[in-house]
Parts: structure tokens; sequence; C-alpha cells
């Protein structure tokens, strides 16, 4: 059994749309972990805890196009 009792899936027997699904779901919970680590450090200069030389409103600026951007991105098709 794989790690953390998930079923094992050969990639290539889902079909495309599922393979898609799953790929965006992949890639917004990837932005998603990226501009939530973003904020924490910003949160970090914010409390003293980290040297702050400008970097927590430039981490809150990467977090909120992080996020936008990977909102735009992983819109289906038709969405504009």
């Amino acid at each position: 059994m794989p790690e953390y009792g998930m079923p094992c899936c050969d990639w290539a027997l889902l079909s495309e749309p599922l393979q898609l699904a799953v790929a965006r779901e992949a890639l917004m919970r990837a932005a998603e972990t990226i501009a939530g680590q973003a904020m924490v450090l910003a949160a970090e200069m914010d409390d003293g805890a980290l040297p702050d030389r400008g970097g927590a409103e430039a981490l809150r600026l990467f977090a909120a196009v992080v996020r936008v951007t990977g909102r735009e991105r992983n819109a289906p098709a038709g969405h504009a």
C-alpha cells in the first residue's frame, strides 16, 4: 500500500478530464501553500522574529499575486 494510505493508481489509466482536474487541483493547492508561507514569513517579520528590510509588504504582495494568478490560470476553459 502506498504512503498516506491512498490506493495506487496508474496516471495513464485516468481519463484526460480527470487528469486535468487532478492537475489543476494540485496547482491550486501548491499556489495556496506558497502564498500561505509568504504570509507566515511576513507575520514573522511584523512580530520581530525575522529582520524586516521591507520584505513583509513584498511578501504580502507576492502572496496576493500568486493567489490571483493561480485562480486565473486554473479557471476552466471558456471562463476568461
